[in-house]
């Protein structure tokens, strides 16, 4: 699939690159995401080693490495972060991840951390450059200890990270979802298992609810809009997962 433009204005711009890990047809493909703004970028949880030379052909359709204003990190996961330490060769850009994970990331063969910022638990907000802000909001335990989420005010994109992240079946490879219940089948499995408890998903519904979403962009899967935002919304925060559905070391009350 193409790379879709999820959002654009003259000098804005929130890109799916949609490219996924070589090797991974019996895992989940992963999205890699990119935002410009003007002549600046972001690069949302750039994915690992293997894709990073697709994810780099991709991005320079749209501004060179040395223009990226931050890297983010959604969590420590190596789907995520096993390419970091070749963006850090090329580019300057300042990386955000959750500080709970600073002193795990030198595993991927990072020498130093001196470009790294490690976000606080309560989220924070960024200012990249002149009318380019993003704010950083805290998603702990859906499915990581230290997960963030990157929203865009101007796209009003909310990247979430694993949350709404799809098992998709082989040769469905649309880039929307419009019918939640059709697509729950695809997140159902994945949440109840992954995400940590229903209490961790009801605090992060109602701290997302005050933000102005069109988009749910998630690491795995299609994206939602329209009605499906606040339909996943409604249905995650009544799910039960987790530890939740724990009667025994190892027992689950259901299949998950």
């Amino acid at each position: 699939m193409r790379n879709i433009s999820i959002f654009s204005s003259d000098n804005h711009q929130f890109i799916l690159l949609n490219e996924s890990e070589p090797g991974e047809e019996d895992g989940i493909p992963s999205n890699q995401y990119l935002i410009v703004h003007e002549d600046s970028g972001v690069l949302l949880d750039p994915g690992g080693f293997g894709v990073m030379p697709r994810v780099l052909s991709e991005l320079l359709n749209y501004l060179s490495p040395d223009k990226l204003k931050a890297i983010m990190l959604s969590h420590q996961d190596p789907d995520i972060v096993g390419g970091i330490a070749t963006w850090l060769e090329i580019s300057e850009a300042p990386v955000y991840v959750s500080s709970i994970w600073m002193r795990f990331l030198p595993h991927y063969g990072i020498s130093s951390m001196q470009r790294f910022i490690g976000v606080p638990d309560e989220g924070m907000q960024c200012s990249l450059a002149p009318g380019f802000n993003l704010e950083l909001v805290p998603a702990h335990f859906l499915h990581s200890e230290g997960q963030i989420n990157v929203y865009d005010p101007i796209a009003k994109v909310l990247f979430t990270g694993d949350i709404g992240a799809a098992m998709m079946p082989d040769g469905e490879d649309h880039p929307y979802v419009d019918d939640l219940k059709a697509h729950l089948p695809h997140i159902e499995g994945f949440h109840r298992r992954y995400m940590g408890s229903n209490r961790a998903a009801r605090f992060w519904v109602e701290a997302v609810s005050q933000l102005d979403i069109d988009f749910i962009a998630p690491q795995h899967g299609p994206i939602y809009r329209g009605a499906a935002v606040q339909g996943f919304l409604d249905w995650f925060k009544k799910l039960e997962c987790g530890v939740d559905l724990m009667v025994g070391a190892g027992r689950f009350q259901t299949r998950v």
